[in-house]
């Protein structure tokens, strides 16, 4: 050994954190070294995700074991888990989309099906802060307990929607099966009271269905809840939805499915929006953050995931903890 040799740095190591029921694990580890050692990186570590440890306990394993930059394959729970580990960090995370989801990924217009691309991106690719979300939620019984998301979560029909959509059917047909869920969450669906306080502005009480905070705004099948979300601007979008009747939900849909996701693209579209009449069957609200009050405890879902029901919840953002890799030149207008 030289001394050169022996004063050099060691090269840097990148870390795979993947569930391996979603992706083909031989063949995703081999293109990671081969991307690895074209970057002249070390061999990288590799870690799956378990029943018991969704990749938050592999991430923050890998952070120990000095890793410079940490991929992701998986579900949307695996994503949300891996990014909580991640957040404050300042090491880059980079998503290798997998699964049916892909909920931050489609939001952020990253390539779906193509992991050259977004493996490459960890070695050599484009870096932003993004926000993450953490959702404190107070059970009936007092206990308080916190957890992350990166794209929404929520309180009340959403997360029941969940609750009722059949995991084998969403594993044979995707975000469709969600579609199953809703109409049957929608039959039992009754309004519950609420309290909530968005920091900085007053109280409000509320009858609603549900309540959404969220870092994103698209939902699948190019839905636009909320077309002006970013996950870069230090804040989070609150959606309360209130509809009082079946045309309530009416003008639910139509605020989503064609204002939201069809007018908007369009100058006379916009023109038409500033025209109409408002209404309060959905509500927007935006800010650091929100907290809910509920009379009795009500389902809660975080990224598209169950926790249990909750008589209340208190929303943060913490803006910018996530540094994000993407591959170099990627634009998108949620970043």
């Amino acid at each position: 050994m030289t001394d050169a040799d022996a004063t050099a740095p060691a090269a840097r190591r990148a870390a795979l954190v993947y569930n391996p029921i979603k992706v083909d694990a031989e063949a995703l580890r081999d293109l990671v070294r081969r991307s690895a050692a074209d970057a002249g990186w070390a061999e990288p570590l590799f870690y799956e995700t378990t029943v018991d440890d969704l990749g938050d306990g592999a991430t923050r394993e890998a952070l120990d074991a000095g890793a410079a930059a940490v991929l992701v394959a998986g579900g949307d729970g695996t994503v949300r888990a891996v990014s909580a580990a991640m957040s404050g960090s300042g090491i880059p995370l980079t998503i290798v989309p997998s699964g049916t989801g892909n909920l931050l990924a489609r939001n952020l217009n990253l390539p779906l099906t193509n992991p050259e691309t977004m493996v490459a991106a960890a070695f050599d690719g484009d870096v932003h802060a993004i926000d993450i979300g953490y959702a404190a939620l107070v059970r009936a019984g007092g206990e308080r307990e916190e957890h992350a998301f990166v794209v929404m979560g929520g309180m009340g029909l959403d997360a029941a929607m969940i609750a009722n959509t059949s995991g084998d059917l969403k594993k044979r047909v995707g975000w469709v099966a969600y579609v199953d869920g809703a109409a049957r969450s929608l039959v039992r669906a009754k309004p519950f009271p609420i309290m909530y306080q968005v920091p900085g502005h007053r109280m409000h009480r509320a009858t609603v269905q549900s309540v959404l905070f969220a870092n994103c705004g698209s939902l699948p099948a190019g839905l636009e809840l909320i077309p002006e979300a970013s996950v870069a601007d230090g804040a989070l979008d609150i959606v309360i939805f209130q509809p009082k009747n079946p045309l309530g939900w009416l003008l639910v849909w139509r605020r989503v499915a064609w204002d939201n996701s069809v007018l908007r693209r369009f100058r006379a579209g916009r023109h038409i929006l500033r025209l109409r009449t408002k209404d309060n069957a959905v509500r927007y609200a935006k800010g650091s953050g929100i907290e809910v009050a509920a009379s009795a405890p009500r389902p809660v879902q975080l990224d598209g995931d169950e926790f249990g029901e909750a008589t209340g919840v208190t929303v943060r953002v913490a803006a910018g903890a996530l540094q994000l890799a993407v591959p170099t030149g990627h634009v998108s207008a949620a970043l």
